[in-house]
């Protein structure tokens, strides 16, 4: 009987123990529980506290709200022809942008833009959180590149404007949360329309085609409202990247992503599925037309015309001692002529001056592009064909060449005299002066043949001779100048 109490006692003890052993894990886990959710609402709480600080321009770099409001954009400038057609731009480095408006942009290059790159545009406001949990679940977690990216279209026009190229994950990671709050900034500043504009305007397609405008007339030869689906799925395509899928160099890959932005067009409903057979079938044909400052006609008048309206008020002392005849023409031209100094003369109405380069100018002239084409075939013909081959057969073989051979025109030391003028006036001659080269070391560079490509009435030719050599052989070539002016009003036509 007193072994069964004992063994009863010991049994309640054990449970007691138990108990209370379970009492311990429960609370042990409950605090457990706790303490992760408070250093998940403390990081919560950190991260908006972050991105509060980067959204008022404590961390990183915010553009003022002035520039939010009117970011700084650079346009080239375009000439237009009288019967209306352009004829040139004024513009440097990769500054080939001309402005677009939101109704001058076929509705296939938005459908195909935010089909591809931001499909719940219109949606977000700056932030696309869905788009982040992919990235953050498929990308980051699951480890799948393919997932694609979680920028949003507002993002990327943040990343365009305001963030300079970074190297290195840090950097970039940086970066983002900048971008972000740029983002959420550039939505209560603008409306979707100014947004897809902006992007539009904004984006190098490559060979000088920055933006929508120019891209449509590089690679298509048409303006960008005329685009159709096919051709504004493969500009879209470049979005992803320009020179991986280059259509000019990559005409195959770029057809396979053309054909993806279609697809992704035909998943948001913006095509049909038999629309999206027809025209994936398609080949990518270009109408692809390279864009230079210097091409295009009349070449000459247009750099004519830069120099008159960048022209500055004539001082004497910034003209040789040879020039006085042209120091002379220009101040008449200073008090004269409203397009000379045109720059210097009208600033703008914050009295700043304009820049032909970045202020997006429409510059109007009295050109006709079809009187300067017939112009610029009969130069071509009558110097180029006629005149300059029989200049060549004249002088093939003389001493004198290019000059006169008839030593009563010209002495050996007038000539030697020329020659040495023409070196003097070339960036060979003045880049080795100004490294500290001898008289003796340029008079070798000069005497050493090297491969360069010259100038012919054909077409550019490789070919290898010495400087100098390249110096007379610019000299072989006549010159001559062709006007022709409308009579009653005194505008300028044609110019050669």
């Amino acid at each position: 009987m007193q072994q069964t109490d004992q063994n009863t006692l010991h049994k309640k003890k054990a449970e007691t123990g138990s108990e209370t052993g379970k009492g311990k894990k429960a609370k042990s886990h409950r605090g457990l529980i706790a303490t992760l959710w408070t250093v998940f609402a403390l990081g919560v709480i950190g991260v908006f506290f972050f991105l509060f600080l980067v959204y008022n321009g404590v961390i990183g770099y915010m553009p003022p709200v002035e520039e939010l409001k009117n970011p700084t954009d650079r346009f080239a400038s375009v000439l237009y022809s009288a019967d209306g057609k352009e004829i040139g731009r004024y513009f440097v480095g990769t500054g080939n942008r001309v402005y677009a408006d939101f109704d001058e942009v076929s509705p296939h290059v938005i459908n195909a833009l935010i089909s591809t790159e931001d499909v719940r545009f219109e949606e977000h406001s700056g932030i696309d959180m869905r788009g982040l949990g992919r990235v953050l679940f498929k990308t980051v977690l699951m480890g799948n590149k393919n997932a694609g990216g979680g920028s949003t279209l507002t993002q990327q026009l943040a990343k365009q404007l305001y963030s300079p190229s970074s190297s290195g994950f840090l950097s970039r990671a940086m970066q983002k949360p900048i971008e972000w709050m740029i983002a959420v900034k550039l939505e209560r500043y603008y409306s979707k329309e100014e947004i897809i504009k902006m992007y539009l305007n904004q984006f190098d397609f490559l060979y000088n085609a920055v933006g929508i405008k120019s891209a449509a007339h590089v690679y298509f030869g048409k303006a960008p409202k005329d685009l159709k689906i096919e051709e504004a799925a493969t500009l879209v395509g470049m979005v992803k990247n320009p020179s991986y899928y280059n259509p000019v160099r990559q005409n195959e890959r770029t057809r396979q992503r053309r054909n993806v932005v279609l697809a992704q067009m035909e998943k948001a409903g913006k095509i049909t599925k038999a629309e999206l057979d027809s025209l994936s079938a398609l080949p990518l044909t270009l109408d692809f037309n390279r864009v230079d400052a210097k091409d295009g006609i009349a070449p000459y008048f247009r750099e004519e015309l830069r120099r008159m309206l960048r022209a500055h008020k004539p001082e004497r002392q910034n003209y040789r001692s040879w020039e006085t005849q042209k120091y002379v023409d220009d101040s008449i031209a200073w008090e004269t002529n409203p397009l000379f100094g045109w720059i210097e003369k009208n600033p703008k109405p914050d009295g700043s001056k304009y820049d032909i380069y970045t202020d997006g100018l429409k510059i109007y002239t009295t050109i006709d592009t079809r009187m300067q084409a017939y112009a610029e075939e009969a130069v071509a013909e009558h110097l180029g064909g006629y005149l300059q081959p029989a200049f060549f057969r004249e002088k093939r073989g003389t001493r004198g060449a290019p000059y006169t051979s008839d030593r009563a025109e010209l002495s050996e030391i007038r000539r030697n005299h020329l020659i040495r003028n023409a070196m003097k006036n070339t960036d060979r001659y003045r880049t080795m002066v100004k490294a500290g080269a001898s008289r003796e070391e340029i008079d070798r560079a000069f005497n050493t043949a090297r491969e360069m490509k010259v100038f012919t009435y054909h077409g550019s030719v490789d070919t290898v001779m010495t400087p100098l050599d390249s110096v007379l052989y610019q000299k072989m070539f006549l010159r001559t100048g062709f006007m022709a002016m409308d009579p009653l009003n005194g505008h300028i036509k044609a110019y050669v």
